[in-house]
């Protein structure tokens, strides 16, 4: 849709019934005809051309004076015709005995036929014929649309000898540029100029998409009246299809102030409108004979045919183009990408497409611009006017502020706007933005001139000579070739934004779906975490002497416990020890009696796929044996056995021994579920539980796929004796003995959120040799502390509620102050180097880590 503003109309020409004419030129004759052959109207000089004695009168059977042969050929002629407009023609008839041969042509009028008719050039007839041939094999080879002008321009005048003929083509404004010309060497070239819209009347430009064919014989030989003018109903006939109509006095008075004797003129029309014209000139009067202007006609139309193939091949080009770009931009986007984010990547692709000098894009609220296009503040206001344009449809504009005065703020610096709906609810856009050029157009004449002043009768213009115009506030066109271009760019960027929707929506449906089932394992999972850890403090009441030593050994479990759990998670993302995995599951309940548990077989690194689902089997197993089986008191045991398959899977076999006597359960639960049918269902592997007396027995195979070698390092081993030396160094209370004991902080800073937590940690440190300890709870807290007096060392707990520490950890690395963060969840440990923290601590932590973070820093 073009919104490039139109100069004011000739309303006198505009209303002028220029088909409503009541006469033709003197060179023909015309009779219409009612539906039963009677003679309706007639052209005074009809008599005269016919060669009959006299007027023939209206009312009267046209039989009456043609031979039988010629009414015959006429109403053959009417009964051929395929419709309303379409013109049939008959070359050297005799009409009326003893007459002259004639040329023809019949048409309909309404509910007449219409006979036109004037002398036959029968000298010349098969000259005019053998044109053809030649002049439409010299356009066959042209491929280029100027070429074709400039050839087409140069056969029609060798055709029909006039002085001058051009080619000139419509502007969007409906302005006419001479684009190809052929002259008489004296005259003055017209090459390049344009005229008005004003010049060509909108009932002329209508007249000519159906009759396409205009010849003016003498523009100042006077008009042959039609008689009767009106029909008995008071009808005007309607001369529209008419070869001889005679013209509008404004026309001819036009055309004599240009110097001109004769015209011709034949339109070129495409998609049912007025694409140009081929525009004949002579200064003298002139009329080809009808057979030669007839075979220009023939010529017109295969030229039509050329132009409109040349045209649809480069709208082939620009949609192959298209398609290429809709390839592209599905492939760059298809991560998810905002669009609002890949305006340069936008404006990268279609700058060899459509030339512009900037892009805007507005998405779901958001605005980004880049090159010369409105700032944000300018565009909001914009925004508003640009929802309320027709739904589905570009805006092609080279000076907006004309249309929206919202655009008058930065039309300095993007004047025409190619607009691109890209929403349903018309409230995004993609814009493409031109600056405002000074341009100058050269005109036939001053195009002011073509307009009455208000009141005033319009006369024609008298001067044609080059009048330059200056363009200021107005960019570049947009040509019908961007605008091909432009609405390809606009569905295939809707498709990507309802194609990123549908994933959004379907992505929030995964996801609440993943959410409900993650709130129901959760819900399972912390009920087993309450029953162990109360299940961890009645079997604990025996094994301990002292309150210390209750809370030591209590806090040492629930930590594997949480340990385990933590596999889960850090783990899954690369393989992990089989081994690994057993060892935090059972810590809990083994740690001090490792005969209790024997591991034996292949150690196997478990794929992330596979470790996250066997995770979950074997804390299932290891709570239900903790509850029911072998772990439930001191005396249970437990063998794991792992070993290669015949097909090269893995087998593991897990034994229950020597606690209380199973019994098959009454009822399944959600962790029997996950023991049987995890492997099988997930992994495709196979799972066997059997409840036998003895204790519990249960065999799995993983498939090979899902584990891979496990390459034990000396290095390793080396840290497994290095580990074991330092627990040696411990005494009963798993503190160092005085051989180990290392220096101790002054001042620690505790940055923790939750009350219970901090006033353990602060206990813990003054055991620990710490003289004074600070505890906050907030980034406001902790930030103050730190200027009231540097600390030795801090705390720092990552998640602070509704804040993060990060704040706090920054002011500590500025001052080089060591400090550890304090955190549950497992991907902190990639921010250490990020905020400058020394150590990660996990929580739950006890007085054994504090002592180790103390022992590292201080040692």
């Amino acid at each position: 849709m073009q919104l490039n503003p139109k100069p004011a109309q000739q309303t006198e020409c505009d209303r002028e019934a220029i088909h409503h004419i009541a006469a033709i030129q003197h060179f023909g004759g015309l009779i219409a005809l009612t539906a039963d052959w009677l003679i309706a109207h007639r052209s005074l000089n009809c008599g005269e051309l016919l060669g009959l004695p006299e007027l023939p009168q209206t009312g009267s059977p046209l039989s009456s004076h043609f031979l039988p042969r010629a009414m015959e050929a006429l109403k053959q002629a009417v009964e051929d015709m395929r419709g309303p407009d379409d013109v049939q023609r008959m070359f050297g008839i005799r009409l009326v005995a003893g007459g002259p041969l004639l040329d023809c042509a019949v048409h309909q009028s309404g509910t007449m036929a219409v006979i036109e008719f004037e002398p036959h050039a029968i000298a010349d007839y098969a000259d005019h014929l053998a044109l053809i041939g030649p002049a439409l094999r010299q356009l066959e080879p042209i491929r280029e649309p100027q070429e074709l002008f400039e050839t087409a321009a140069r056969l029609v005048r060798q055709m029909l000898g006039y002085d001058r003929v051009m080619v000139y083509r419509f502007h969007a404004d409906e302005s006419g540029e001479v684009v190809a010309e052929e002259r008489r060497d004296d005259l003055t070239p017209y090459l390049g100029l344009r005229y008005p819209r004003a010049d060509i009347p909108q009932q002329a430009r209508e007249l000519f998409v159906r009759n396409r064919f205009r010849v003016i014989a003498d523009m100042d030989a006077d008009a042959v009246s039609i008689e009767p003018a009106m029909s008995v109903d008071g009808a005007p006939l309607d001369l529209s299809m008419s070869m001889l109509r005679a013209h509008s006095q404004m026309h001819l008075q036009y055309m004599r102030n240009m110097g001109v004797g004769a015209s011709l003129a034949i339109a070129i029309v495409r998609h049912g409108k007025l694409w140009g014209m081929i525009s004949c000139h002579h200064m003298t009067p002139r009329l080809p004979a009808f057979s030669l202007r007839t075979v220009c006609e023939t010529f017109s139309q295969m030229f039509s045919m050329m132009l409109d193939r040349m045209l649809i091949e480069r709208s082939d080009l620009l949609r192959a183009r298209g398609r290429q770009l809709h390839d592209q931009l599905m492939l760059k986007l298809a991560g998810g990408t905002s669009l609002a984010h890949s305006v340069p990547m936008l404006e990268e692709m279609l700058a060899d497409l459509i030339p512009h000098d900037g892009v805007s894009v507005l998405m779901n609220g958001e605005y980004r611009a880049q090159g010369a296009a409105p700032e944000k503040t300018q565009f909001s206001r914009l925004a508003a006017a640009l929802a309320t344009a027709p739904p589905s449809a570009l805006m092609a504009v080279n000076a907006l502020a004309d249309h929206l005065p919202e655009a008058a703020e930065f039309a300095d610096k993007a004047a025409g706007a190619l607009v691109l709906p890209i929403s349903r609810n018309q409230r995004d856009f993609v814009i493409l933005w031109r600056k405002p050029l000074t341009t100058t157009v050269t005109w036939a004449g001053n195009p002011a001139k073509a307009v009455a002043p208000s009141g005033e009768r319009l006369e024609p213009r008298s001067s044609f000579a080059a009048w330059a115009e200056t363009v200021e506030g107005s960019s570049e066109d947009w040509s019908a070739d961007e605008l091909i271009i432009a609405e390809g760019l606009r569905v295939t960027l809707l498709e990507v934004v309802l194609r990123m929707s549908d994933e959004v929506a379907k992505e929030r449906k995964r996801a609440e779906e993943q959410q409900d089932l993650l709130i129901a394992e959760l819900n399972h999972r912390v009920r087993n975490i309450l029953n162990l850890i109360r299940s961890l403090v009645s079997q604990s009441q025996d094994e301990t002497l002292s309150v210390a030593q209750f809370a030591q050994l209590i806090g040492g479990r629930i930590a594997a416990l949480a340990s385990a759990h933590d596999n889960i998670t850090r783990k899954n993302w690369s393989p992990a020890p089989l081994s690994l995995l057993f060892e935090t599951e059972l810590a809990a309940y083994v740690s001090e009696k490792r005969d209790r548990f024997v591991f034996d077989g292949e150690d196997v690194l478990i794929r992330p796929e596979a470790y996250t689902v066997l995770a979950l089997v074997v804390h299932e197993l290891v709570t239900n044996s903790a509850k029911y089986g072998a772990l439930c008191d001191s005396r249970g045991r437990l063998e794991i056995h792992v070993e290669r398959t015949p097909t090269g899977d893995l087998g593991i076999s897990w034994r229950e021994s020597g606690g209380p006597p199973v019994r098959q359960p009454s009822r399944r639960g959600f962790g029997s579920t996950i023991i049987e049918r995890s492997i099988p269902f997930e992994l495709k592997g196979e799972a066997d539980l059997r409840f036998k007396l003895s204790g519990l027995e249960a065999d799995f195979v993983i498939p090979k796929r899902f584990f891979e070698k496990n390459a034990v390092s000396e290095a390793s081993s080396a840290e497994k004796a290095a580990s074991a030396a330092n627990d040696d160094d411990r005494g009963p209370a798993g503190t160092r003995t005085a051989a180990g004991a290392a220096a101790r902080p002054r001042h620690v800073l505790v940055v923790e959120d939750s009350m219970i937590i901090a006033l353990d940690t602060e206990e813990n440190l003054k055991r620990l040799g710490v003289k004074t300890v600070h505890v906050e709870s907030s980034v406001f807290g902790a930030l103050s502390a730190i200027d009231q007096r540097r600390p030795d060392f801090a705390i720092v707990d990552f998640n602070l509620g509704s804040e993060s520490s990060a704040p706090v950890a920054r002011e500590l690395a500025n001052r080089r102050i060591p400090f550890v963060l304090a955190t549950g969840y497992a991907e902190v440990g990639d921010k250490l180097a990020e905020f400058g923290a020394s150590a990660l601590i996990r929580k739950p932590y006890g007085r054994d880590e504090i002592e180790a973070i103390l022992d590292q820093q201080f040692g």
